[in-house]
């Protein structure tokens, strides 16, 4: 057994501080949720390619988070720490790509930065996942990852509220022109490469790592000894190791993740398309309503997500988790059927709910239960389980999209609508204390 080191109690505001870096990791995920897609359709993609095009979030998270989990869990430096190092190197890839995205001058190119922003992304969520756990007792791990909750919907806020302000304030008198970004849109990607740095700086020089124990830190110099090649397959047995030895627990949130994954992104490919099929909306119209959707769905995150803190211990994760998703799913099966542009914005409340919950609740439940030597490895585990079903999706749902649901975009809320639902039903399966007996 590895030594337990005793965690102390950290104030709310040092909890706050740890934290702040998640403001800019996620403006850039709120703008690949709302911002990518119409790019992509300004640059001449057919609505039935969007999936597809969409891949190189999966495959980069299913090979880049475990792997930096494990690597990371293998790491220390008396400067940088453990965690830190990677999540600011990926800060700064993302940084640079968001820089250059609106710039792409044809399909391909935008679709090859993404992957690139994809790498930057995972490296720096990874290892942020795990810094919490690592800092924090047990008794504060849910308003830890809460508090993460909260600062994912302030930052797909803040991503999403320049969106459409910005296309209110510069792009009333500009003619969409087929194959071109419009300018209007350049200025929210800037503002995320700068927020995607100056936030994660904030986080590395206010938030000391706590160092490994003795017994750690042998293993750590012991990996670090060993030749180049064994050192270079280590992470991959790690994972493999990891995954043979996964909790039952972690297992069934897997099938859950199945269907909520995959429900989100049809949800982030298609509410734009949605607006042009259900109010006639031009593109650049379509594309400031998705995100005056997102934006108040995560208004609705930040408000909710420290008071579900206190419901999750009173009632349970997996009560609160699973009402979120069944909400969540009532919320896009009423989408389709809402014409007007403020009604319609009433269901993302509930939405909102349910991100707050999606966001923290699970990765609670998960950090309680795995060992805090093999952290960061498991939270890239919990990862691979988000961005296999976005990779099913990716592949399935353009064919399914084209052929079976009549290329319409009301019917692909519909189906994520459902399968959020389903996700709810799982979601009463899960049990962290059986998870501990096993």
């Amino acid at each position: 057994m590895t030594q337990m080191i005793k965690k102390p109690s950290l104030t709310f505001w040092q909890i706050f501080n740890m934290n702040v870096g998640f403001l800019g990791i996620q403006f850039s995920f709120g703008l690949q949720q709302t911002a990518i897609n119409p790019v992509f359709l300004f640059l001449g993609a057919p609505e039935d390619m969007l999936p597809i095009l969409n891949i190189a979030g999966p495959v980069t998270g299913l090979i880049v988070q475990p792997l930096i989990g494990a690597i990371s869990d293998k790491t220390w430096s008396p400067r940088w720490g453990r965690r830190k190092p990677f999540f600011l190197i990926g800060a700064i890839i993302g940084s640079l790509c968001l820089f250059a995205f609106p710039l792409s001058p044809v399909l391909w190119f935008a679709v090859g930065l993404l992957w690139i922003l994809d790498v930057g992304n995972n490296m720096a969520m990874e290892p942020y996942r795990a810094f919490v756990g690592d800092k924090l007792p047990e008794k504060q791990l849910s308003l830890g990852y809460q508090m993460q909750s909260l600062f994912v919907g302030a930052g797909i806020v803040l991503a999403n509220a320049s969106i459409f302000l910005f296309q209110d304030w510069f792009g009333g008198g500009e003619v969409e022109v087929a194959g071109s970004i419009p300018k209007w849109l350049y200025y929210s990607f800037f503002i995320g490469a700068v927020l995607s740095v100056t936030t994660i700086l904030w986080s590395v020089l206010k938030t000391p790592e706590i160092p490994p124990s003795d017994e750690e830190l042998a293993e750590i110099n012991s990996h670090k000894a060993l030749p180049f090649s064994e050192r270079f397959k280590m992470p991959f047995k790690e994972i493999s190791s990891a995954v043979k030895e996964m909790p039952k627990f972690m297992w069934k949130l897997s099938a859950v993740y199945l269907f909520q994954w995959y429900a989100l992104f049809v949800y982030w490919q298609f509410i734009t398309p949605l607006f042009r099929t259900t109010m006639g909306y031009d593109l650049s119209q379509a594309a400031a309503q998705a995100a005056k959707m997102s934006t108040t769905y995560n208004i609705a995150t930040v408000v909710v997500a420290l008071m579900l803190v206190p419901l999750t211990l009173k009632f349970g994760g997996k009560k609160i988790y699973a009402a979120s998703l069944f909400a969540t799913g009532l919320a896009l099966l009423s989408i389709p059927y809402i014409n007007d542009p403020v009604y319609v914005l009433f269901p993302m409340v509930f939405f909102g709910i349910g991100w707050a919950a999606m966001m923290g609740i699970p990765y609670t439940m998960v950090s309680k239960i795995v060992p805090q030597e093999r952290r960061g490895v498991y939270m890239g585990i919990l990862n691979m389980m988000i961005v296999i079903p976005m990779g099913i999706e990716t592949l399935t749902f353009g064919p399914i999209f084209k052929n079976l649901l009549g290329a319409n975009a009301v019917n692909a809320m519909l189906f994520a609508g459902v399968f959020f639902l389903i996700a709810a039903v799982l979601a009463l399966r899960l049990n962290v204390q059986k998870a501990k007996e096993e």
